[in-house]
């Protein structure tokens, strides 16, 4: 096997990372709980029943891979300043071909259903 210089290392790396990321059923369900609709953590922490904390580190997760963000903020009626997440993709293909793996992330078309 050649030896891979520093491009095509953290290329597979990240693709690696996202991989693993999504190979977790925590993580896929998160992910795609705010594909149609932009969520708060509470209300992904009860529509999955898994605690905030999951929620959370996931989320952080899923920002620091580039697949989830923040869409927006509201203010609660508290007067708390509260982050609603959507996906950033709205498809995953993921091939192995001479056991090098290829992601192919498709574009969460959301943003485009609300101007519809």
């Amino acid at each position: 096997m050649s030896k891979r210089d520093i491009i095509q290392l953290s290329e597979f790396d990240i693709t690696q990372k996202i991989i693993e990321s999504l190979s977790n059923v925590c993580t896929r369900s998160v992910l795609f709980s705010v594909k149609n609709e932009s969520k708060d953590v509470t209300q992904i922490a009860n529509e999955l029943k898994i605690s905030l904390s999951t929620v959370y580190k996931t989320l952080s997760t899923l920002e620091d891979l580039a697949l989830a963000e923040i869409d927006r903020y509201v203010i609660s009626l508290e007067g708390k300043k509260i982050k609603l997440y959507r996906s950033r993709i709205g498809k995953v293909e993921i091939t192995l071909d001479d056991l090098e793996p290829t992601l192919i992330l498709h574009p969460n078309d959301y943003n485009s259903k609300i101007s519809n």
